[in-house]
């Protein structure tokens, strides 16, 4: 749901330039700002904090900390400066918002209540004051604390906060079975937010000893479902269960955030990602969120930090650890990530997934034989019940890792076993049609492969350029050109498609074409291909067109 008209009221909230009258405090301001700038929010929190403390009568540097303080996680000094604006009526509504997470956190219901008609009141935040006091009315043992939610229906907005929070509260009620139809009946887009769902259902229903019933909810393929599933079969708590009003509000907040955040309102998701965690440090939503914000930001060492939060027996313990290690690689410190990932296939029990993640680690290092091992280790973990959903990508990352070793016959077999488990997948069909077309094998029986996969996926690039390159090599220059053109419109800065593509230009007599193409494969080019494609640009094609059939 669209925040827009929450985003579009915040800058209103914003403060104006401060000139604190003591030197030293203009000096921590403007260091403030400068690490708020480079991304440090610990140090600019500390330094617009000790600004405050040398002029604690500056309501808008008060503010400035305030904010700095919930976006670098110091929700001590945030609460302090909270408390302090508000007792001279300059506090922000999304500072109310975060006095009602403290009210909460203490279990002050009275407070908490008198809070969210505050809430009410100053409008901005008013969509969630439904649930809010739908999971106070939890707390305080109310009759029917769904029925509370009801009036949320007048706004569309609210109306999309409730309707998920509604079967959420029937979960946590005395009969958690009667959340299962209106979980059922939820009309949302399949995604992480349907997986979360389900999980925290499962979870409620397995707290009180329903496993059966939970484990009928867990339906799916994904990680982090798969994940939960393994759990409850091993007998093992499951986590995620929202049933209390701190974990209610909590992913409340959590929801919040990642909505704002596509309203490209950063600082004010991170606020409400920060709430999430102070109200439910235990739940991995918040964390994962604030990691993102953190991201955004250019804090990576405080990104870390959050995903480090999340519990290892999580159901999203897979997703931090993925991004935890994209992280690392992005920040250029590959070596750190090769690590972790070593440590976790080191450690007790090392899942599928914890080998999948090394062998991505060791593919990109260039150590291929070792990651070929790593995906195969992947599949041996799995076991015999794999899924064929979960074994066809490891048995093709297995293919593509011993074919990058120079093991061919290898990648063969591996992606034959791929292709038997899942004979319809365009990827599989695409890569062994290509690396046959590659290594010299049948032209005529890799095209009806190459075929086969550009029927199921029409529209990607790598395919149709596979395709059009087998009728190249059939000498079949009418067939291969149109497809090369469409495959170079799909992804114009392609090396290997513009290099296939002039090569059949340059065979169609197209010569001034021909070159445009290869001067176009030259811009993203590695250093081994851009020498052959110079070379093609300065004397063209000696040879004539191949012809295998």
């Amino acid at each position: 749901m669209v925040l827009a008209s929450l985003v579009a009221a915040a800058p209103g909230w914003t403060v104006p330039r401060v000139t604190p009258d003591r030197h030293d405090a203009l000096a921590d301001y403007v260091r403030g700002r400068a690490a708020d700038d480079l991304g440090e929010l610990d140090v600019a929190a500390r330094s617009f904090a000790s600004a405050y403390q040398a002029d604690p009568g500056d309501s808008t540097l008060a503010l400035r900390t305030f904010r700095q303080a919930v976006t670098a996680g110091d929700m001590a000094l945030a609460f302090r400066t909270a408390h302090a604006l508000d007792a001279t009526r300059s506090l922000p509504p999304d500072g109310t918002m975060l006095l009602f997470a403290e009210a909460v956190q203490r279990k002050d219901w009275k407070r908490a209540d008198a809070l969210a008609y505050r809430i009410d009141a100053q409008k901005l935040f008013a969509f969630s004051t439904p649930v809010l006091r739908a999971w106070i009315g939890l707390a305080r043992r109310r009759s029917d604390p769904a029925a509370l939610i009801d009036r949320a229906q007048a706004s569309p907005l609210a109306a999309s906060y409730a309707v998920e929070h509604r079967v959420l509260l029937l979960f946590a009620g005395p009969d958690p079975t009667a959340g299962v139809a209106a979980l059922s009946a939820l009309n949302l887009p399949q995604g992480a937010r349907v997986v979360r769902l389900r999980i925290a259902a499962a979870a409620a229903l397995a707290k009180r000893g329903k496993r059966d019933d939970a484990q009928k909810l867990l339906v799916g393929d994904d990680p982090a479902t798969a994940r939960a599933r393994e759990t409850l079969a091993a007998g093992r708590k499951l986590p995620g269960a929202i049933d209390t009003a701190q974990a209610g509000i909590a992913d409340l907040f959590a929801r919040i955030a990642t909505d704002v955040d596509r309203e490209q309102a950063g600082t004010l998701a991170l606020e409400f990602a920060r709430a999430a965690t102070f109200l439910d440090p235990a739940d991995s939503a918040g964390w994962l969120a604030t990691a993102s914000l953190l991201v955004g930001k250019g804090d990576t060492d405080a990104a870390l930090a959050a995903l480090a939060r999340v519990p290892a027996d999580d159901p999203f313990a897979g997703t931090a650890s993925d991004a935890r290690l994209a992280l690392l690689v992005r920040a250029g410190r590959k070596d750190e990530a090769l690590a972790e990932a070593k440590a976790a296939v080191d450690a007790a029990n090392p899942r599928a997934a914890d080998w999948s993640r090394y062998g991505d680690m060791l593919s990109e290092r260039q150590r291929y034989a070792d990651a070929a091992q790593a995906y195969a280790r992947a599949v041996a973990v799995s076991g015999p019940g794999i899924a064929p959903g979960d074994a066809w990508p490891l048995l093709l990352q297995q293919a593509n890792s011993q074919l990058q070793a120079g093991d061919w016959p290898g990648a063969r077999v591996t992606a034959g076993r791929a292709l038997a488990v899942s004979p319809d997948q365009p990827a599989t069909l695409n890569f062994l049609g290509y690396s046959e077309l590659d290594h010299g094998g049948d032209v005529t029986a890799a095209t009806a492969l190459i075929a086969k996969a550009s029927a199921l996926a029409p529209d990607d690039p790598s395919i149709t350029d596979s395709l059009g390159w087998s009728w190249y090599l059939r000498g079949d220059l009418a067939r291969a050109v149109p497809l090369l053109e469409q495959a170079a419109r799909g992804a114009p800065a392609e090396t290997e498609i513009n290099e296939h593509l002039g090569d059949a230009y340059w065979r169609a007599g197209r010569r001034l074409e021909a070159r445009y193409a290869w001067r176009a494969a030259l811009v993203a080019a590695e250093p081994d291909r851009r020498k052959r494609i110079e070379a093609k640009i300065d004397g063209g094609l000696a040879a004539p067109a191949p012809l295998r059939l």
